[in-house]
């Protein structure tokens, strides 16, 4: 890969990352809970609002990222690392993102509803990005695959497993923190979890050819 396609990869990550981020906001601001990755995070920003949804997310991915190195261990390459400073963009972003849909109400529960379905494309539109631009995995997915990798397991089967294990969490985070309730794990949650996927394929599908031509093209003129 050259150093121009590196360039056009990476700052297309990042643009994923924004859209992402971007998502997961919007989600947030329909109040019916986020995606299943973001979960923990979520409850984390409810109960100790001090700190912001995108600063939870950040400490979130770092423990992933944490975890990812207890897995692999020499294994680790260094270059993941660049998750950290990634993660933390994820976490500027998303605060971004609240601070840009702030001032819609939620006082109506079908705006609630068009939120989620908003966010749930706009971040499957960012994740669909991430994966045509094909230079680092996020913690969540890169936490998936150091699994899959050190028990030889299917990468889907094993993302499944920690989608649902993520939601376990925050539920069990939110009987503990609200005495029974649960708070910030809803209906949202599970659309997110039903539906991303096929957003990314949808997006993929029609992204991937011409994105890919773009990257790999010497000047973006020679692409079109």
């Amino acid at each position: 890969m050259s150093a121009n396609e590196m360039i056009k990869r990476y700052s297309l990550f990042i643009v994923s990352l924004f859209f992402s981020a971007l998502g997961v906001a919007i989600t947030k601001r329909g109040e019916l809970g986020v995606s299943p990755i973001s979960s923990v995070a979520n409850v984390m920003s409810c109960k100790f609002i001090s700190l912001s949804l995108g600063t939870w997310l950040i400490i979130w991915n770092c423990a992933l990222i944490f975890g990812q190195i207890v897995i692999l261990r020499k294994e680790f390459k260094l270059i993941q690392l660049l998750q950290i400073p990634l993660s933390f963009l994820f976490g500027y972003f998303t605060d971004f993102g609240m601070w840009c849909v702030s001032h819609i109400s939620v006082d109506n529960y079908l705006v609630r509803i068009i939120l989620v379905i908003s966010g749930i494309i706009i971040l499957g539109f960012g994740i669909a990005l991430s994966v045509i631009a094909n230079v680092i995995m996020n913690s969540g997915e890169a936490f998936v695959k150091a699994i899959s990798d050190k028990s030889g397991k299917n990468f889907g089967n094993i993302k499944i497993g920690f989608d649902i294990s993520c939601v376990i969490i925050s539920i069990v985070l939110s009987l503990i923190f609200y005495k029974g309730r649960v708070v910030g794990t809803r209906e949202g949650t599970i659309i997110a979890a039903l539906f991303t996927g096929i957003v990314v394929k949808f997006f993929g599908k029609y992204l991937k050819n011409p994105l890919n031509k773009l990257l790999s093209s010497g000047t973006a003129t020679e692409a079109i």
